[in-house]
């Protein structure tokens, strides 16, 4: 694990809160990874800033549920993941994960869990996993 990462897992508690950026349970912290959150890290060498692992251009997500829906919701709907990508940043901003921005990441979730919840891959996998939806923090109003 990257020492940036290890460092924001520590300044965002996230082990302490027992979920990520995106409100996705954690159990072990071998289980995080790291986001590029502003600059992909495909673009960061061309750009001179080396892999990008850098604490403003990061969020820090579970790699099997987050990181990867994650990826698929851009692949999907750009317009949602940029969505998704501002209110994590402003969490990084903030210097804090919170319930404002985790609320608003729900909100961008469900919508695009209504309209892509049949989606299948070319081989006939569902894109949207079960674990997707349940392992998401059930977030109280």
């Amino acid at each position: 694990m990257k020492s940036v990462t290890e460092e924001m897992i520590r300044q965002y508690k996230i082990m302490k809160l027992g979920y990520d950026f995106m409100g996705y349970e954690v159990s072990q912290k071998k289980y995080l990874s790291f986001h590029h959150l502003i600059i992909p890290r495909r673009n960061c060498t061309r750009l001179g800033l080396g892999d990008g692992y850098y604490k403003w251009n990061g969020a820090i997500l579970v790699q099997e549920t987050s990181h990867e829906y994650l990826h698929i919701i851009e692949q999907k709907d750009y317009d949602m993941f940029l969505s998704i990508t501002s209110e994590m940043i402003d969490e990084n901003v903030k210097g804090r994960i919170d319930k404002d921005n985790l609320l608003k990441i729900r909100d961008i979730l469900l919508q695009f869990e209504k309209e892509h919840i049949n989606d299948k891959t070319r081989k006939g996998k569902k894109i949207i996993k079960e674990d997707y939806l349940t392992r998401r923090l059930k977030l109280n109003l």
